[in-house]
């Protein structure tokens, strides 16, 4: 018979990936002081992401349930990454990783969008631009054509004005 701290534990979980809607990283964070958790929290939180520990019994459980994909990567202690960003959760992870001189979290795997990520996939991700990144560069890619129409529209509207003083300083002598 489960304890009611597991059926507590499993309800959040199942709420926490239905609201992230079957998208997660699972990461090994043995060896990570409660120091060190804390930051790899803050750093996480800052990028709109959280880690989630749960029991790996109760990740299966709760896939199961949901009807997502079983995970191969669901062995020793499993910590649960929610992102708004998958990119940016994965720079921090990997960012965090790498300033960690025993290079933990070590990335275990994951969902995105309901399929399976490997470890590799993870990492992967690190490497793409971040959604903010993107959208600096897409609205560089489309101001660029408006600024050079606004400086062909200055310079019809300046040899227009250069016209008209000619002719205006040819009327007066």
């Amino acid at each position: 018979m489960p304890n009611q701290r597991n059926i507590a534990l499993l309800a959040a979980l199942k709420e926490n990936l239905e609201r992230a809607r079957g998208s997660f990283f699972l990461v090994n964070y043995q060896g990570l002081s409660a120091k060190e958790t804390h930051a790899l929290r803050q750093a996480l939180k800052e990028k709109g992401a959280r880690l989630f520990v749960a029991k790996n019994t109760l990740i299966r459980i709760a896939l199961k349930e949901l009807g997502l994909p079983e995970l191969d990567g669901l062995s020793g202690p499993s910590g649960m990454v929610f992102y708004q960003d998958p990119v940016a959760a994965a720079k921090a992870l990997q960012a965090f990783a790498k300033n960690n001189p025993k290079g933990i979290p070590e990335a275990k795997g994951g969902l995105l969008q309901g399929q399976v990520l490997s470890a590799k996939d993870v990492v992967a991700l690190a490497e793409l631009p971040t959604l903010d990144e993107l959208r600096a560069e897409l609205v560089g890619v489309l101001q660029a054509p408006l600024a050079e129409l606004v400086g062909v529209l200055g310079g019809v509207a300046r040899e227009l004005v250069g016209i008209l003083e000619a002719y205006a300083e040819k009327k007066a002598a």
